[in-house]
């Protein structure tokens, strides 16, 4: 059984820099042929997709945010991390850290809970 949990601050100040981590159990995020990716939906809107880390190492990001956006990640914890810079009240949104099937087509697998975060001063 594959698990996902996000973990972070709730709360992150205008300008400043956010970062959350998945923690994965179940699965290796090294393991062929997934992904590691995360979303986010702010309050009453849709899903936005922000960007994915491969088993590979290699990593893709939505052009809105890759001038401010990087995902890395630490195989001995199993761990992937999503920093967003320069964050501003229209980065509030629940997060989440998803697991996608890369090969032989490409769609998500499961879910972390998400994780909340507020943006404000």
């Amino acid at each position: 059984q594959v698990q996902l949990q996000e973990s972070g601050p709730g709360l992150v100040r205008p300008s400043q820099t956010l970062s959350l981590t998945c923690t994965v159990t179940g699965d290796s995020i090294t393991t062929n042929y997934y992904g590691w990716s995360w979303i986010r939906q702010p309050p009453a809107k849709g899903l936005e997709w922000m960007g994915i880390m491969t088993y590979s190492g290699i990593t893709s990001l939505a052009p809105s945010l890759k001038s401010r956006t990087s995902i890395s990640r630490d195989t001995s914890k199993n761990q992937f991390t999503l920093q967003l810079n320069s964050v501003t009240p229209e980065d509030t949104a629940k997060y989440y850290c998803i697991r996608v099937r890369i090969f032989p087509s490409i769609g998500p697998t499961d879910w972390g809970q998400g994780t909340q975060v507020t943006v404000s001063s």
